[in-house]
This record gives structure tokens, C-alpha cells and sequence, in this order.
């Protein structure tokens, strides 16, 4: 799949009040089962994707002055932060439809980010299965599989975490949802709702 698909990450959209934010410092998980994810986490994504019948190009990469288009993020002080490297890549559905991005950037040597964006239509909850298999895939290979026993936020799954989000952003009249996870596993994952003019995006983002 040699096609670019790329949806651009959205800068100064209204964000309303977090939905759920968790705090973490225990040692209560295994350090076995903690990962200090590196770029060929992405090869690793991309095979486990094909399980579910999802298409993920290989990484192209990305070091010149639009890498802030590619891997930006904000941190918990709400500050744009930028990386000088990044790595992209394209997601196509089960219905060979693009879905959206996979990128993973921070410097030559070691990534310190990774996000995902996903865009459906025509409703919130379209694709919503496709949605929770790669996000539940991104945390599980860059962050930790010990969700189940930590439970941050009270969520019994990655799955209840999106399926809470999406509820309280359909209660809501504002844009843009925001909910941050802080301390799994000694990172920051950040799960964001955004209405275009014709589709949803979804968007988690995973901070070291």
C-alpha cells in the first residue's frame, strides 16, 4: 500500500472539562510487564492489525519542518510540545476505506510519543470495533498489558474507557472531548472526541 492517507492533527479546538483523570505511582505492576516502546513497536502493530483485517502501511518518515503536523502533542500543563523526528504510518479498515494514522515520534534514537487518529462517519460509534481493537493494540504494545488488574480510572477496560468517553461526549455540546490516564505504567495516554464537518475523529495519544 504505497498511498498517504493523513489526517492532520487539530490545534485550538475548545476542550471541555476532562472526563476522567488517573493517577498512578505504585509499583504494583510487574516490571516485565512495562514497555519502553521503540520504533519497531510499529512492525509489531502492523501484524497484529492484520488479525482484524486492518491495513497499516510501512512507517514513512518524517524529520523536516511539517513533523509537527505528523506527532504533537499537549502535555499536563495544556503546553504544545514538539518532537524532531517521526515516523507515520496509514491505516486502512476491513472495508479497504482509510481510517486514519498510526505515528510515533520524538528523536532519531528513541521515540517519546505515539497517536493515533481515526476518522468515521457517519456517527460517533461507527467503526467503533475497529477503534477499540487498535487503540486497545497501541496500549497493550507500547504501554502495558495490565489493564485489567491496574483498572485506572475506575474503567474495568480500555473498551469501558471509550465507551465512557463517547457517552459523555454525546451529552455534551462543546467540539471536543478530552480524558487523560496518568501513570500506567509511568506513562500518560490521552484519549480525545473532536466533530469535524462531516465525520468524528478519535484520537489516543500515548506520552512517555
Amino acid at each position: 500500500m504505497n498511498k498517504k492517507f493523513f489526517i492532520p492533527i487539530l490545534i485550538g479546538i475548545a476542550i471541555i472539562p476532562i472526563l476522567a483523570s488517573f493517577t498512578d505511582s505504585s509499583s504494583d505492576v510487574n516490571q516485565t510487564s512495562k514497555i519502553d516502546f521503540i520504533y519497531s513497536n510499529v512492525d509489531e502493530i502492523q501484524k497484529i492489525l492484520i488479525a482484524e483485517n486492518i491495513s497499516m502501511s510501512n512507517p514513512n518518515v518524517i524529520s523536516d519542518d511539517t513533523v509537527g503536523q505528523y506527532c504533537t502533542y499537549f502535555d499536563n500543563e495544556n503546553v504544545q510540545r514538539f518532537v524532531q523526528y517521526c515516523v507515520t504510518t496509514a491505516l486502512v479498515d476491513s472495508d479497504g476505506k482509510p481510517l486514519g494514522n498510526l505515528n510515533m515520534g520524538g528523536n532519531p534514537i528513541s521515540p517519546s510519543m505515539a497517536l493515533s487518529i481515526l476518522e468515521v462517519s457517519p456517527d460517533i460509534d461507527s467503526k467503533r470495533d475497529q477503534i477499540d481493537f487498535i487503540f486497545q493494540t497501541m496500549i497493550e504494545n507500547l504501554v502495558c498489558d495490565c489493564w485489567s488488574k491496574q483498572q485506572p480510572g475506575g474503567f474495568e477496560s480500555i473498551s469501558a474507557w471509550l465507551d465512557a468517553a463517547q457517552n459523555k461526549y454525546s451529552e455534551s455540546t462543546q467540539p471536543t472531548l478530552k480524558s487523560k490516564i496518568d501513570g500506567l505504567a509511568q506513562k500518560q495516554l490521552i484519549l480525545e472526541i473532536t466533530a469535524t464537518e462531516n465525520s468524528y475523529l478519535w484520537t489516543l495519544i500515548v506520552v512517555k
